[in-house]
C-alpha cells in the first residue's frame, strides 16, 4: 500500500508542477521559457547514481538524456568517463547545466542543447535516459525499440507500457525520503522468424518475439526436437535443444541483422554453429 500510496503521490506531485510550469510559462512569455510535455523535477543525486550503476556506466559509454534539467545525470556520466549530451526544451537549464559541466571540470564530455526530445536522434546512444511520464515514453518506444541492439535504457520512475523491463530496483532517496523506482531494458535484436544453421548440425528453428521475449521451436532432419530456456538479451541469444528423450545441448550466439554465430556447448566440448535467417515465401 505504501508504494501504491508513494506512486500516486509522486503522480500528483508531477501534473501538479506541470499546471505551475504552464501557467508560469504563461506570465513569463517576454523570457521565451517554454517547458513542454513535461515539467522539471529534479531526479535526487543518489537516485542518478543509482541509475548509472544499473546500466554500467562507464569509460567507453555515449550516454544521452532526454529532458535533461541541470544536467547532473549527464555530468555525472561524465565524470565516470563517459561522453554524452542532454537535450531540454527550457533555455534556462541548458545554461544552468553548460555552467554545472564547466564547474566539474567535463565540458568537453558533456554538452547540452535546447531541443524538442521527438527531433533529437539518439542513435549514437548506448545509454539513453529519461525521467518523462508513462505517455511520453510509450510515444518514443519505436523510436527507442530502433536503437542498436544492445543499448541500455534507463528511466526514473515511469515504465514502458507492456514492454517489461530487464531489471527494476526500488529505493529510497537519501535526500528526499521518498521511493524512487529505476526501470532498464535492453533493446532486443529482431529475432523473430525462421533461421537455418549451417554445418554439422543443420536445425532449423523458428522464433516469435514480443519485444525481449523469445520462444523457439526447433527440429532436425529427422524430426522435432525439444527447446529450452530461450532467452535474447540485446543481441546475445540462448537456447537449448535436443532429440526428445535425449540430453539438450546449450546454443549461444551473437544476432547481427540475418546471420547468427556463436558456439554450441555439450558438456566440456565447444562447437563453433552459424545460422541464416531462412527467406521469407
Amino acid at each position: 500500500m505504501r508504494r501504491a500510496t508513494t506512486a500516486l503521490y509522486r503522480c500528483a506531485a508531477i501534473l501538479f508542477a506541470a499546471s505551475l510550469a504552464a501557467s508560469a510559462a504563461a506570465q513569463d512569455a517576454p523570457d521565451g521559457t517554454f517547458i513542454g510535455d513535461v515539467p522539471y523535477v529534479a531526479t535526487p543525486q543518489d537516485v542518478v547514481e543509482r541509475m548509472l550503476d544499473l546500466a554500467k556506466v562507464g569509460a567507453g559509454d555515449y550516454v544521452i538524456d532526454l529532458g535533461s534539467g541541470d544536467g547532473r545525470l549527464v555530468v555525472t556520466a561524465a565524470q565516470r568517463g563517459a561522453q554524452g549530451f542532454g537535450v531540454d526544451l527550457d533555455p534556462k537549464r541548458i545554461a544552468e547545466s553548460i555552467e554545472n559541466a564547466k564547474k566539474a571540470g567535463v565540458s568537453e564530455r558533456a554538452q547540452f542543447f535546447q531541443r524538442d526530445l521527438f527531433e533529437t536522434d539518439f542513435s549514437r546512444a548506448t545509454v539513453l535516459t529519461m525521467y518523462l511520464l508513462p505517455d511520453i515514453n510509450i510515444a518514443l518506444r519505436p523510436k527507442v525499440l530502433g536503437l542498436k541492439p544492445g543499448t541500455r535504457v534507463v528511466s526514473h520512475d515511469f515504465h514502458m507500457g507492456d514492454w517489461e523491463p530487464d531489471q527494476r530496483i526500488r529505493m529510497i532517496s537519501k535526500l528526499t525520503h521518498y521511493e524512487s523506482n529505476a526501470y532498464l531494458w535492453i533493446v532486443p535484436a529482431q529475432a523473430a522468424g525462421g533461421w537455418q544453421a549451417e554445418g554439422a548440425d543443420p536445425i532449423r528453428f523458428e522464433i516469435s518475439q514480443t519485444f525481449q521475449q523469445i520462444k523457439l521451436q526447433a527440429r532436425s532432419a529427422s524430426g522435432s526436437l525439444n527447446a529450452e530456456d530461450a532467452r535474447l538479451t540485446g543481441d546475445r541469444i540462448t537456447f537449448k535443444a535436443g532429440v526428445p528423450g535425449g540430453p539438450l545441448r546449450a546454443y549461444e550466439g551473437r544476432i547481427d541483422g540475418d546471420a547468427i554465430s556463436g558456439v554450441i556447448r555439450d558438456g566440456a566440448k565447444e562447437t563453433p554453429w552459424r545460422a541464416r535467417r531462412a527467406a521469407t515465401k
